[in-house]
């Protein structure tokens, strides 16, 4: 069984920061993954998605397909992942619970207020406008997860909070199948 810390929040809340620092610290070996991952190291052909090439739309259902594929394969191959991932379709969350069934899921957010977000998209320039907004208002609903994190409280407290909750090995979030 491998253990998945799965970071959930909105465009720009700071999930990379955390993960990366988690990493860092935690004592077993992981996986650091996202999809700005594989957009960042050339797996997609981007550039040919934004000059119109390809239609983006069409090609995001099989993309996403695969990623949720590819994390389920990494956790069976006996890989710890930290995934950072917005879980903005209502069907990606039961894919995932699927997918990740026989694997100890740690389901924490990242909360982050509005105006920080909008603020970091713009500076960041490589997401669409608005997205932040979009994901601040619509991600977290529905959701149950072991912990909840607020970005403001900087980087270190979220990592020794994060790190608290998931050795204590509690978990009642919507990744634990009830019986």
């Amino acid at each position: 069984m491998a253990q998945v810390i799965f970071l959930h929040g909105a465009s720009s809340s700071g999930k990379s920061t955390l993960a990366r620092a988690l990493q860092a610290r935690i004592e077993l070996p992981f996986w650091h993954i996202s999809i700005d991952h594989l957009r960042d190291s050339g797996v997609l052909p981007t550039g040919r998605f934004r000059a119109g090439d390809f239609d983006w739309p069409a090609a995001r259902p099989a993309f996403f397909e695969g990623f949720h594929a590819s994390l389920a394969a990494y956790a069976d191959a006996g890989n710890n992942l930290i995934l950072e991932h917005i879980l903005d379709r209502d069907e990606w969350l039961g894919q995932l619970r699927a997918g990740l069934a026989r694997h100890d899921v740690f389901f924490a957010a990242l909360h982050c207020p509005l105006d920080v977000l909008m603020a970091r998209e713009t500076r960041r320039g490589d997401r669409p406008a608005g997205s932040a907004a979009q994901d601040f208002a619509t991600i977290h609903v529905g959701k149950r997860y072991d912990l909840e994190l607020q970005d403001a409280d900087g980087v270190e407290a979220n990592v020794e909070r994060l790190l608290a909750a998931w050795r204590s090995g509690k978990r009642t979030s919507s990744f634990r199948i009830e019986s």
